[in-house]
C-alpha cells in the first residue's frame, strides 16, 4: 500500500510546496495538493483545515503544511482532533516529531529555511516512524 499525503499552505509556501510535491511523487506517494495553486495572497486556514480534515478522517496518512513562519499553519492544523502537527526547521526535529510524538502533519517555515533544507526536513519526517513504547503513553495524553 502506498503512503498518501495531503499538502497545503499559503502564498509564502507555494514555491516550496511545488518542490515537496515533486519529492513525494518521486517517492511514489499518493499526493493531494489542497492549494493554493498560485503565489497570490491567500488565507492559510482555508487550505490547512482541508489538509487536517483529510488526515484526521484517514483519507490521507500524513500531511505537510507550509507558510512563511510555519506557526500559523501549525496552530491551525493542531486545532483538529488527533492531529499532531510539528513545526520543524531541522531534519533532527522532523525525525523526533515522528519517532517520539507520532506527528502526522509536518509544518515548514518557508521564509526561514532554504529549499535544500525543506527537502532534507521532509525526507527525515517521511523516513522516520513512531517508536511507540514509553512515547505512546505521552501521545495518548495529548488530546483533551
Amino acid at each position: 500500500m502506498s503512503l498518501s499525503v495531503a499538502i497545503g499552505g499559503d502564498h509564502a509556501g507555494y514555491d516550496f510546496k511545488k518542490v515537496i510535491v515533486g519529492l513525494l511523487n518521486e517517492r511514489g506517494y499518493k499526493v493531494k495538493d489542497f492549494g493554493p495553486h498560485s503565489a497570490e495572497s491567500v488565507d492559510y486556514p482555508d487550505f490547512v483545515h482541508s489538509v487536517a480534515t483529510a488526515v484526521h478522517s484517514g483519507q490521507y496518512n500524513l500531511g505537510v503544511v507550509i507558510c512563511g513562519s510555519g506557526n500559523g499553519v501549525c496552530m491551525t492544523a493542531n486545532k483538529h482532533e488527533d492531529i499532531r502537527a510539528a513545526l520543524c526547521w531541522k531534519p533532527e526535529l522532523a525525525s523526533l516529531a515522528r519517532q517520539h510524538n507520532d506527528s502526522n502533519v509536518l509544518c515548514l517555515p518557508a521564509r526561514y529555511i532554504s529549499e535544500k533544507e525543506a527537502i532534507e526536513i521532509t525526507k527525515a519526517f517521511f523516513d522516520a516512524s513512531f517508536e511507540g513504547g514509553r512515547h505512546q503513553r505521552r501521545v495518548d495524553k495529548i488530546n483533551l
